[in-house]
């Protein structure tokens, strides 16, 4: 039995000159024909007025989001939304009353309308996390993690109504039975649900960056961070090596972000020598005037010749023995020296913490470490800083009376070994006779050393 549109269309061929029993088979075919033509004619009118006609009204108009309103992709999307619709509608006509054919292929236009509209959102929060990847309060953001999260769940959506229209289901049923499977699907896809967990929490709670310079101890990652996904953070180390790590990985163990230094007002420094503590003195008042040469230490010494001059009455001591207390040492005034050079570098942030402080003694001496930062923190640079710092201080060291304490290496020991070679034994003085260097007073009496022993 056919439909009314099927009967008209059929009497409209046999009207042409067509026999009625080609007619009967190609009325249907026809019908189809002209569906799938005006379902064309629909699309390729959309996509003119669309995307031509509206884009060229409305591009004299700046405003903010016009590149994502009148994008073309977008416009695409929904130009071929429409034909689709016009299928879903007509095509019960080409086909006679209690045809499984129509249901058939209005599944399939739903289906393909899901897609269009999840590609329609896909392209359309692109194009948004493009827009604001390009504006400064987001653009150091990791956009791309929260992309890849909108993503995932328009996919699982799309999937979800895909099938609900497939089997005539309810979605609420198909949750159901994902529920149920939980513990299967968790098995089975344990690390790519860590691993998107480990994204999430990265991106939600601004963990790191594209552009931070991250360290993770004991998997050879140091380096700038170029991308963060839901799957992986990608790093290119200073070798120029690039590392993919798990965003799991990030989450579960800690690593360590310089970006903080990175924003700072500086780079810290902080590196210490070793004194030997047996060079370690009071000084004496040539060591004084020999440091006073220094133009660093002459104001700083005054000063402190003017403080020590003035007697301490906070002092109360009953020993008539004088012991002047208040001795400048060879390391205090090496300690001044190296607090008044830090501070007059013009590379050192002296509004940040500047201090020379002595460490805790140890059998290899005592540390002297200088702690302050450096304005310049590009790598190159502050190594070539730091150097320059330390290359001074070793050098200064002998100029007070000091030490730098380093284990004897085999150098030093051979040496060593050369020197006591080198050195003439003595001879040994045969029992009972006195050795040929006499004292004085022996030879000014001029007499023999037993006569002199025994004289009364």
């Amino acid at each position: 039995m056919k439909s009314k549109i099927t009967l008209i269309m059929n009497k409209l061929l046999v009207d042409l000159g067509i026999k009625p029993h080609v007619a009967d088979w190609l009325d249907q075919i026809v019908i189809i024909a002209i569906i799938l033509i005006l379902a064309l004619l629909t699309a390729l009118i959309c996509r003119f007025l669309l995307v031509t006609v509206l884009r060229r009204a409305f591009s004299k108009v700046h405003f903010k989001w016009g590149a994502l309103v009148f994008d073309p992709h977008l416009l695409t999307r929904i130009a071929y939304m429409l034909p689709v619709i016009i299928v879903f509608i007509l095509i019960p006509f080409a086909y006679p009353p209690g045809s499984k054919m129509p249901a058939l292929i209005q599944k399939c236009c739903v289906i393909y309308i899901i897609i269009v509209i999840l590609l329609f959102f896909n392209a359309f929060f692109k194009l948004t996390f493009r827009i604001l990847n390009q504006k400064e309060p987001f653009r150091d953001r990791p956009l791309k993690g929260a992309l890849q999260i909108i993503q995932v769940a328009l996919v699982c959506i799309g999937l979800i109504l895909m099938f609900s229209v497939l089997f005539e289901r309810s979605p609420l049923h198909l949750l159901t039975g994902l529920g149920a499977s939980a513990a299967v699907l968790m098995l089975v896809f344990k690390d790519s649900i860590l691993g998107f967990v480990g994204g999430v929490q990265l991106s939600a709670n601004h963990m790191l960056k594209p552009g931070d310079w991250i360290t993770v101890p004991g998997s050879g990652v140091d380096g700038t961070v170029m991308e963060v996904t839901l799957n992986t953070v990608k790093v290119r180390n200073f070798d120029n090596t690039i590392l993919m790590i798990p965003p799991y990985t990030l989450v579960s163990q800690s690593f360590q972000n310089w970006q903080g230094m990175a924003e700072s007002g500086g780079r810290r420094v902080m590196r210490s020598i070793n004194i030997d503590m047996n060079s370690i003195r009071f000084c004496t008042p040539e060591m004084i005037d020999r440091y006073k040469q220094i133009p660093l230490l002459k104001e700083y010494l005054e000063k402190k010749e003017a403080e020590l001059a003035q007697p301490d009455s906070n002092l109360e001591i009953d020993n008539p023995v004088v012991i002047n207390l208040h001795r400048l040492t060879n390391i205090g005034i090496f300690r001044a020296y190296l607090d008044l050079y830090i501070h007059q570098l013009k590379v050192v942030n002296t509004d940040l913490d500047c201090m020379i402080r002595h460490l805790q003694p140890t059998p290899e001496g005592i540390p002297m470490q200088l702690y302050f930062f450096s304005s310049i923190k590009e790598w190159a640079t502050y190594e070539a800083i730091q150097a320059d710092v330390f290359d001074h201080v070793m050098a200064i060291v002998p100029e007070f009376d000091l030490r730098i304490f380093q284990r004897p290496s085999g150098f030093d020991l051979q040496q060593t070994v050369e020197q006591c070679d080198n050195t003439p034994s003595q001879p040994s003085t045969p029992a009972g006779t006195m050795p040929e260097n006499r004292s004085a007073s022996q030879k000014q009496n001029g007499g023999d050393a037993n006569a002199s022993a025994i004289r009364p």
